[in-house]
């Protein structure tokens, strides 16, 4: 609940500021800055997404940058330790949860169907130094997710966007009171009506819609 009021007044604050400079008030530039890190073990976690943002993004269907900080920052404030995603592509997202669960003692449960990303994203991990965070299950995750239990501390989204109301009637159940449900791709263009509708209308969730510039990201809580 913090973390999403946390947000709420964020948003709120950059609209108060858009009003503002519409009025002919004078706007302050905000400069956005890259992670520092605050170790040797983070500042090399970081070197190598810096890496793989260059140098394997192409193709990859991999999370902007922003909202792989984003996934950390949910991810520590909230201290989850039991994470699922459905979408591991080449690791790049599961590497910025990685990061958090480091610090929460956490664990990544990711899914994929491609034999391709998954070689890609089992070797992101190693040289990462995360691979003991990490369990990647192959296979269709309609149907392998069926064989998870709670309690769920996040689930992120960001694999075939028809899939995401099958992948929510399945988890819900399992993510914890207090929990996260993350959706990626969160735009007009992209998002499933069918589930914008479910996340927008169970009075058991709280929705906001994040970072529609870069693709979207919906925040969704499970209330307690």
């Amino acid at each position: 609940m913090k973390t999403l009021l946390l947000i709420t007044l964020a948003l709120g604050l950059s609209a108060n500021a858009a009003r503002l400079q519409a009025a002919g008030a004078p706007s302050q530039s905000i400069v956005e800055r890259t992670s520092l890190a605050k170790s040797d073990a983070e500042k090399h976690i970081l070197a190598v997404l810096d890496d793989m943002d260059k140098n394997q993004r192409a193709g990859s269907m991999s999370v902007p940058v922003l909202d792989g900080r984003l996934l950390r920052l949910l991810t520590e404030t909230t201290g989850a330790k039991t994470v699922i995603e459905i979408g591991t592509s080449i690791g790049y997202s599961g590497i910025w949860f990685c990061l958090a669960l480091e610090k929460t003692g956490g664990h990544l449960t990711t899914f994929d169907i491609d034999e391709g990303r998954a070689a890609k994203a089992r070797a992101n991990f190693k040289r990462a130094g995360v691979e003991h965070r990490v369990t990647l299950i192959m296979g269709d995750a309609h149907k392998e997710v069926t064989r998870l239990k709670g309690p769920i501390d996040i689930l992120f989204l960001d694999a075939d966007k028809e899939g995401y109301l099958d992948y929510l009637t399945k988890l819900l159940p399992l993510v914890r009171a207090g929990g996260l449900i993350i959706a990626h791709n969160m735009n007009t263009r992209q998002a499933d009506p069918k589930f914008v509708e479910a996340i927008t209308t169970n009075p058991d969730l709280d929705t906001l819609f994040l970072n529609k510039e870069l693709g979207g990201v919906g925040v969704s809580l499970k209330k307690r």
